[in-house]
């Protein structure tokens, strides 16, 4: 009789264990409960902290609140300009109502992923390369726009999306350096064209200054001719005053105004 009642004892013991084992249940600070009494969801989500369920009549599904980073896989994406490039992207979500994620959507998570990976080709191949490659930010706000209406009605919010790698194909990157070098090259160009614009401008206006004070061109003759004997050459020097010069400078003058007129 002892061992019968000693046996019951027992049997109770580790029924009562087994109950409290499935009736308390703790939950983590980033982590809530959704609760299903006879299958059907209770209001709100539980936790955190201890929760007390009714065995074989309640069930609870956990879910994470922490963000969740998804790496989407290169996708082969033929932008509007038909130039095929593989796009890889960063997507960064967080369950933000855990009663929609567990009741709206089977797996939140792989319908997320799917979904990301399919708005990545559709958004990509709506616009030109030269847009994907300089105007990423808009490109990363519209993917973000895009699946966080999508996955409100699963209680997700998407936070982030981030294109971070655009493979271009061996000829389009040989045509992008050809094309970077010509715009160097032109912009080389207009740049000393414009110095030397720059320096005719500032020549005329010396000229003009020396032209209305011979002593002055006097002084740039000579100044000029010292620059040049400071050099270590062989070149012989004969210093010629200009007024010497000028004569024959007017003779040329009036010979050309008379081959003019008979002409």
């Amino acid at each position: 009789m002892f061992q019968f009642i000693s046996g019951s004892a027992m049997l109770f013991i580790i029924l009562a264990v087994f109950f409290l084992m499935s009736a308390i249940k703790i939950l983590n600070e980033y982590e809530r409960g959704v609760v299903f009494r006879l299958g059907r969801a209770l209001d709100r989500a539980k936790g955190p902290g201890l929760i007390i369920l009714i065995p074989i009549i309640d069930k609870m599904v956990k879910v994470n609140l922490q963000l969740v980073t998804y790496d989407v896989p290169s996708q082969d994406i033929i932008t509007r300009d038909n130039v095929t490039v593989k796009v890889n992207a960063v997507v960064y979500f967080r369950v933000m109502d855990p009663l929609k994620a567990i009741i709206e959507v089977r797996d939140y998570y792989a319908a997320t992923q799917l979904l990301a990976q399919t708005t990545l080709r559709s958004v990509c191949g709506q616009v030109e390369l030269d847009d994907l490659l300089a105007e990423r930010e808009k490109v990363n706000a519209q993917l973000a726009d895009i699946l966080d209406q999508q996955t409100e009605p699963w209680g997700i919010k998407v936070t982030l999306v981030e294109v971070r790698a655009i493979d271009l194909p061996i000829e389009m990157q040989r045509a992008m350096a050809k094309q970077a070098e010509a715009e160097r090259e032109r912009r080389a160009k207009v740049i000393n064209a414009e110095g030397e614009y720059q320096a005719a401008a500032k020549m005329a206006e010396a000229a003009a200054v020396l032209a209305t004070e011979p002593m002055s061109l006097q002084l740039r003759y000579l100044q000029t001719l010292r620059e040049i004997a400071a050099e270590k050459n062989s070149t012989t020097l004969f210093p010629i005053p200009i007024d010497l010069v000028k004569p024959f400078i007017k003779l040329a003058e009036r010979l050309e105004v008379l081959e003019e007129k008979k002409g």
